[in-house]
Parts: C-alpha cells; structure tokens; sequence
C-alpha cells in the first residue's frame, strides 16, 4: 500500500515563459488536512480540485478532468539522480507527492481511496509546457520529459474528502482495459499509430476523446 508523502499548494511566481504572467506551478508542502472537492467547468469552476489551490492558466490547466496532479516521490529520486539536483515534492507542480504508488502504472479510470473516504480517479498524464520548461531551467525540458515518460498522473475527484501527509492510498478498483497513464502518455506523445485504441479506453476526458477524434479525422 503506498501513501501521500505530502500535500502541495501553489506559491504564486512570476514566469519567465512568454504570455504567461503569473504561474501557480510552484506548490509547496502544507500541514494538517486540505479538503478536495471536483472543481467544475475547466474555464468558469474553481479550477483546482484543492481548496486553498490557485491555477492561473484555467484555459490548459484545471477542472474536472485535472482537479488533482499526483507525482511519485520514487520518479522524483530518479530524475535527481538524472539531472544531478535536489527536487523538493512540489517543483513539478503536484498536488500530491506520493510514495509507493505507481502513478505512472495506474490504469487509466481505476480509483483510489484516500484516507477513510476521498476517491480519486486517474484521467490522464501531464502534459510538458513552457511554464514548466522555464520552471526547470533544463535545457530541451519539454523533450526530456516527454522522452522519458514519467508525466505523473491527472486525477478527477470521485468523493469529495480531505487528504494530509501519511494518508494511505489503496487501489480500490482497476478496469480491465489496461491501459496506464504512461500508455497513453506515449500514445499521445509519440506514437499516434496507438491513438484510435486510445479513443475507446473507458476513463478517459470527454474533452481528450474529442480532440483525439478530430485529430484522426484530420
């Protein structure tokens, strides 16, 4: 069984990525239980799933389908060893950092169980963007990432409920199709040949499965 590591809520920055302006990528650690509840709308809702999170950029960050981003404190520890610098939980960008979960292995749809009752399902991975690119400072940060194919995972909120460091997290459910976080990262990333299976997997954003539609009818 794996568990939260910590809880991170946005420290408002400037970016030095273009047209960005202010970014709420910054998370850093918090004590005591924060509430989580589904957002709404991507655009007009409360944007983070976590009460006390900020998110500027609400055209491609946020919502329903993005209410929690989770990261693994195991891919932490190996990017560190890759890059050759400490990353604190939080400098990805994460709501939760978590440890002994295989956030990049969840298949997409599954849930977990948070504590006594938040229910958290994955949706999807993150998406690499300038404002993470000019967080990293990494040379070709957006390639990298993407080549490697730790994204982290997206997660809409099933039940509302509270979430704190030390909370476990337990696998309450898996669909049968199979399909991880890491899977369709790489499909959609890298091998469209992967993409028309990647339409019908149950789980996934309305949103995405329309944009994937139109994307292969082009």
């Amino acid at each position: 069984m794996g568990s939260i590591l910590s809880v991170n809520l946005a420290v408002p920055e400037r970016s030095t990525a273009k047209r960005v302006g202010i970014t709420g990528i910054n998370k850093r650690p918090v004590d005591g239980p924060v509430a989580v509840r589904a957002p709404g709308p991507k655009t007009t809702g409360l944007h983070s799933g976590l009460v006390g999170d900020q998110i500027f950029d609400i055209e491609h960050h946020g919502g329903d389908d993005q209410a929690v981003y989770a990261y693994a404190r195991e891919d932490y520890d190996w990017w560190e060893a890759r890059l050759d610098r400490v990353l604190p939980g939080g400098v990805f960008g994460e709501n939760l950092t978590t440890v002994g979960v295989d956030v990049n292995g969840a298949v997409i749809g599954e849930t977990w169980l948070i504590g006594d009752s938040l229910v958290l399902q994955p949706t999807f991975g993150r998406i690499p963007c300038a404002t993470f690119q000019a967080k990293m400072a990494e040379p070709q940060w957006v390639k990298t990432f993407t080549r490697e194919n730790r994204p982290g995972a997206y997660l809409r909120v099933v039940e509302p409920g509270e979430v704190q460091a030390g909370d476990p997290v337990t696998v309450v459910h898996r669909p049968a199709h199979g399909v991880t976080i890491a899977d369709a990262f790489r499909a959609y990333m890298s091998e469209p040949e992967l993409l028309p299976a990647l339409v019908e997997v149950e789980g996934l954003p309305d949103e995405l499965r329309d944009s994937l539609r139109r994307r292969l009818r082009s």
